[in-house]
């Protein structure tokens, strides 16, 4: 029966050929997959190897673990499926059942509570829309006659904001 083992804590210039040829010395291996990232395609620092033999793979495990390749100690045990998670650890220390309590505290009190504000009138209205259409001004600078209620002036208006008299253009 084939066992696989889980080998870490690779460093991340090592090749296909490299990693075969050092777990070689142990056995013959029947599978090898050196973990690369998607995007770059290099290698992510770890492996699968698997052995035909399961004396291979726990003298390869005996043999391997924590010895140095390329300057870095390796991690090499056997391999869980995938479904299977991490054995657990040891347990949480317990938490202050009353929340209240100042134990470990030192940055102050607990604030207020946020209290909902009603929305101001304004957003209110502001939802609604107009209530009534809005007008486009035309485009260009506005005129009037000369019959204003003020009798003898006519105004000329280019710029907005701009009010000059008739009679100030008139230099005869």
């Amino acid at each position: 029966m084939a066992v696989r083992l889980f080998v870490g804590n690779l460093p991340y210039d090592v090749t296909e050929a490299e990693l075969r040829a050092h777990f070689a010395a142990i056995g013959p291996l029947s599978y090898l997959s050196l973990a690369t990232d998607r995007d770059t395609g290099k290698p992510r620092g770890f492996a699968f190897v698997e052995f035909s033999a399961r004396a291979d793979a726990e003298d390869a495990i005996r043999r391997l673990n924590n010895q140095a390749f390329k300057g870095r100690p390796l991690a090499v045990n056997e391999a869980r499926p995938r479904d299977a998670h991490a054995p657990a650890s040891a347990p949480r220390p317990p938490t202050a059942a009353d929340p209240s309590t100042d134990a470990g505290r030192d940055f102050g009190p607990d604030a207020a509570p946020r209290r909902r504000r009603p929305q101001a009138k304004r957003a209110v209205h502001a939802e609604r829309g107009p209530k009534r259409p809005i007008y486009k001004r035309a485009p260009g600078p506005v005129r009037f006659s000369v019959g204003d209620e003020d009798g003898d002036e006519e105004e000329v208006h280019g710029a907005p904001g701009v009010r000059q008299r008739a009679d100030e253009h008139d230099t005869t």
